[in-house]
């Protein structure tokens, strides 16, 4: 992506986070989130294909900024900003416990589905990240993806 597409995805997501303070998602609408970042319905389409879409972006995003701080530093540029600790798991209690972007307001939602399934999904790519090698070889009384499911379960 260019600056100029960076900064209009991240005027999107400050539009729809901003909206997420004060409305739950299910009552915002497209037309708000556009209004409010001041760009037109084609870019926001260019950019996300729907409401929902936007939301999975938003939840990979901060996945993915966890993943590449533990990784040895930022690789790309990402909505979600912080001092990363050590810890993947810390990295990602600090952003829950701070409310960035408003994620706690997503997770407890009365319409949370949608945002918890991409949570889901997300969880279990950073701890496959952190432990897939270290389940793989280990001694093998249950296989890895249950191991990663409970995991991603308990936490």
């Amino acid at each position: 992506m260019d600056r100029r597409q960076k900064k209009t995805r991240n005027a999107i997501f400050q539009a729809f986070t901003a909206l997420l303070s004060v409305k739950k998602y299910d009552q915002i609408s497209v037309q708000e989130i556009i209004d409010v970042a001041d760009v037109g319905r084609t870019t926001f389409y260019t950019h996300f294909e729907t409401k929902d879409y936007l939301l999975k972006e938003l939840c990979e995003d901060l996945f993915d900024h966890i993943i590449d701080s533990a990784m040895g530093g930022e690789m790309r540029e990402h909505y979600f900003h912080c001092d990363a600790p050590d810890s993947v798991f810390l990295h990602l209690l600090q952003h829950l416990k701070k409310n960035d972007n408003h994620i706690l307001d997503l997770l407890s939602s009365s319409n949370n589905d949608i945002f918890q399934h991409y949570f889901k999904i997300n969880l279990k790519k950073l701890v496959t990240s952190q432990y897939g090698e270290i389940l793989n070889g280990k001694e093998k009384t249950l296989p890895v993806d249950y191991l990663i499911i409970y995991i991603s379960a308990v936490f």
